[in-house]
């Protein structure tokens, strides 16, 4: 645990001093490139309420809540807070997600953190009308497939136990933007 904690540290302090040896107009030029491309994400800052499902076992549980999403860093991520209940007021979903766009992969980062203890980075790649994001595990993996308007937020969550080739729905909401 120990040399994974001296790593982590070792990497970040590699990567401040590295963005410290570039000049100001080459810092700026990059963080402008990074706002730039979060700027694409807009859509989705606000709060969006509505109701979906959840199958986390055998029975299908309704639930209603709410996304929030905001800007931080003056642009360059987005905090999104996700808070569901069921019809007897009890949480059953609760997530806070950080976007940020990385420059290298050119697509996005999304670290996701759940009230049951799981996290993990995963990548957010732009579809048709919305974005993809996904996990593996052992034996299988799951995929978050969502739609976005200026209005309407509908996510499709899907579980794969044969490496993809079927996908079974255990997830759907749909969220309308607040005024």
């Amino acid at each position: 645990m120990k040399n994974i904690l001296f790593a982590a540290l070792f990497m970040s302090l590699s990567v401040s001093f590295a963005f410290g040896q570039m000049d100001k107009e080459a810092q700026q030029k990059l963080i402008e490139a990074r706002r730039a491309e979060m700027k694409k994400l807009d859509q989705w800052v606000g709060k969006w309420s509505g109701s979906g499902w959840i199958q986390q076992g055998r029975e299908k549980e309704t639930f209603t809540g709410a996304e929030t999403v905001q800007k931080k860093l003056d642009g360059l991520a987005l905090l999104v807070e996700g808070n569901f209940k069921n019809k007897e007021g009890v949480v059953i979903h609760e997530t806070i997600g950080v976007l940020t766009h990385n420059l290298k992969t050119k697509n996005y980062s999304f670290n996701t953190f759940l009230a049951n203890g799981s996290n993990g980075e995963h990548e957010l790649k732009s579809t048709a009308g919305g974005w993809q994001w996904g996990l593996q595990f052992p034996g299988g993996s799951m995929r978050y497939t969502t739609k976005l308007s200026s209005t309407t937020w509908f996510e499709v969550g899907e579980i794969s136990m044969d490496e993809g080739k079927t996908w079974r729905k255990f997830f759907e909401m749909e969220l309308k933007k607040n005024k």
